[in-house]
């Protein structure tokens, strides 16, 4: 069941994601070489619980893993998401490192993932963040009521393939609200034979969050039980808003 949230409710949700920005525009500045990932994630816990609210990802839960230690994910290069953060793993110069940051505030989640490269980067690196933020807002322009489900997806999924990359399939996008994953799983590509999915309608919230690969779709998970990376060790992107979809153009959630 797609759950509809009330106008106040979107406004919590919406300090929750002003929480989230304020975050990522410190992972902006501190993002470069030498730099922890376990620094980003001190700074983010720090900037969270300044604002009253708790890291979301801070002892998440997954059926047979560890509950998550950490208040951000933070995966670099071939890593797709749910990196753990550590004093041991370091940024260089030409990464690109992927920045996952979920807050609760009074009850309401915001979540957003921003792609950051470390220095300069190369060509395919910067074509691969700019295709995976391309499609991010392109399945934001299809958010709106009277749409369906599959035109997130759809247009998601077109812009990455017209690139020469390849969306991940495994890895969607999610409701959410009072709890991170919501229904529905918001896909980044329409599968063969399979239908519109839900009509979009006011009061939906969704985190849209289009990962890409720059050689496979093909993903595995690493033997702490919560690290993606993928399968053919080329690079990997990913980029996501909370939004809200209304009677008119979506809303962004997690912006200030």
């Amino acid at each position: 069941m797609i759950i509809l949230k009330s106008r106040p409710e979107i406004a919590l949700m919406r300090e929750a994601g002003r929480i989230v920005a304020r975050v990522h525009e410190a992972m902006r500045e501190m993002v470069r070489p030498g730099v922890t990932t376990a620094a980003l994630d001190k700074r983010a816990e720090e900037i969270i619980r300044q604002h009253g609210a708790v890291p979301t990802f801070l002892g998440y839960p997954h059926t047979g893993r560890n509950d998550f230690p950490a208040s951000i994910c933070a995966s670099i290069n071939e890593e797709l998401v749910h990196g753990i953060p550590s004093v041991k793993r370091w940024l260089e110069p030409g990464d690109i490192i992927s920045v996952d940051v979920g807050a609760t505030y009074k009850g309401w989640v915001g979540d957003s993932a921003w792609t950051y490269p470390v220095g300069e980067v190369d060509a395919e690196s910067k074509a691969l963040m700019e295709a995976t933020e391309g499609s991010l807002w392109a399945g934001i322009g299809q958010a709106r009521a009277g749409n369906f489900l599959a035109d997130i997806s759809k247009a998601v999924e077109t812009h990455v393939t017209q690139r020469g990359f390849h969306v991940v399939r495994e890895y969607t996008g999610h409701g959410v609200g009072q709890r991170m994953h919501e229904e529905p799983n918001v896909l980044n590509y329409v599968p063969a034979g399979v239908g519109k999915g839900p009509k979009l309608k006011a009061g939906m919230t969704f985190a849209l969050e289009p990962m890409v690969g720059a050689g496979t779709w093909r993903t595995k998970v690493m033997s702490d039980g919560w690290l993606v990376v993928m399968a053919d060790g080329k690079r990997a992107a990913h980029f996501e808003h909370t939004i809200a979809i209304t009677d008119g153009e979506p809303e962004l959630l997690t912006v200030l």
